[in-house]
């Protein structure tokens, strides 16, 4: 079986991974700081008028 990581930081999750929805889709984080930071990235992303 493949090893699961976060995706924010990429370390191996267990079994407390956190849950969040981004865009639609669904991904593991391993602690409360790497889904804020994922939810700010999206947040940013989905801004209009930047870039």
């Amino acid at each position: 079986m493949a090893e699961r990581t976060c995706a924010a930081c990429d370390c191996a999750l267990d079994g407390d991974s956190i849950k969040v929805t981004i865009g639609g889709k669904t991904v593991e984080v391993c602690c409360e700081e790497c889904a804020q930071k994922l939810n700010e990235a999206a947040a940013s992303a989905a801004t209009p008028g930047r870039g």
